[in-house]
């Protein structure tokens, strides 16, 4: 069950939590920064960060790096991401498996991608190059989605897989993404984490949607549901102890529910995982 290199239980980075988590101890093990919000020349979010990477782990986590869109790679948004890695030394950098742009314009969402050989190709050379500019562990996310293609040939686990499999990035597994996707999509949710490869998995995402009525919005401005908490445990009883963060973005509470938040996370992981094995004179019992 290995992942000697989980970081435990943390949650997202924000600031209307700054003034709190500088204050005083928090009980998380980690923090996830969206990179973009620290891609600035000064000031007080680079001064919050350089003082929260003192204290705890963290992971930089971008929004606009458009891994699948058909613009050519943002070469000076890499290199002030770059900047950014080597200043605060995150455990990894990641990204979403989507486009948000195209032809100079951006859309300002994460759009899911059509899952085709051609796709599969063109998002392989993309990771790998972005690999190659940051010279350190890159992980890919899960995007939740409201439309599909009509020319996909595979489906999204199978798809993401094969990105990790040829480019060897990590996967950030969004188990609320899954949920969201598999209700609006009509699939079942397991076959996602199914088919998916137990060791390219790196992180889990854990955070609140809104039900619409017809479909599902993952807004990040809800606790996690009870569904997508029968969903992590599963997650965590194929894949291990892997690296979990809460996100809230929206309606953001006191830092001290999403602390709880983080807590039930691992009580959920704990339970299943099941008691550790006694070890005996002769061996585990």
């Amino acid at each position: 069950m290995g992942h000697p290199d989980s970081l435990g239980h943390g949650v997202g980075l924000r600031r209307d939590h700054f003034d709190r988590i500088l204050a005083r101890p928090a009980r998380v093990d980690w923090f996830e920064a969206i990179s973009e919000n620290f891609m600035v020349p000064g000031g007080r979010p680079l001064d919050v960060l350089t003082r929260v990477r003192e204290r705890y782990p963290i992971v930089l986590h971008g929004v606009s790096l458009s891994i699948g869109s058909t613009d050519p790679l943002d070469d000076k948004y890499l290199d002030r991401l770059d900047a950014l890695a080597k200043r605060f030394e995150p455990a990894w950098v990641s990204d979403h498996l989507c486009w948000s742009g195209v032809g100079g314009r951006q859309a300002h969402d994460l759009l899911p991608l059509p899952y085709t050989a051609q796709a599969l190709d063109h998002v392989v050379g993309r990771v790998q190059r972005v690999q190659e500019r940051l010279g350190r562990p890159f992980v890919l996310e899960n995007v939740s989605s409201y439309v599909a293609y009509a020319d996909s040939a595979m489906p999204e686990w199978e798809f993401l897989a094969e990105v990790a499999r040829r480019s060897g990035c990590g996967i950030l597994l969004d188990i609320n993404n899954i949920y969201v996707s598999a209700k609006n999509h009509r699939f079942d949710p397991r076959d996602y984490i199914l088919g998916v490869p137990k060791e390219a998995v790196r992180q889990f995402h854990l955070a609140g949607h809104s039900n619409k009525g017809t479909f599902l919005l993952d807004t990040h401005d809800h606790p996690v549901i009870d569904e997508v908490w029968e969903l992590y445990k599963d997650a965590v009883r194929r894949f291990g102890p892997v690296s979990t963060l809460v996100e809230w973005d929206d309606k953001i509470p006191p830092f001290e529910r999403l602390e709880q938040e983080s807590i039930r996370a691992k009580e959920i992981q704990d339970e299943a995982l099941g008691p550790a094995p006694v070890k005996t004179g002769r061996g585990t019992a």
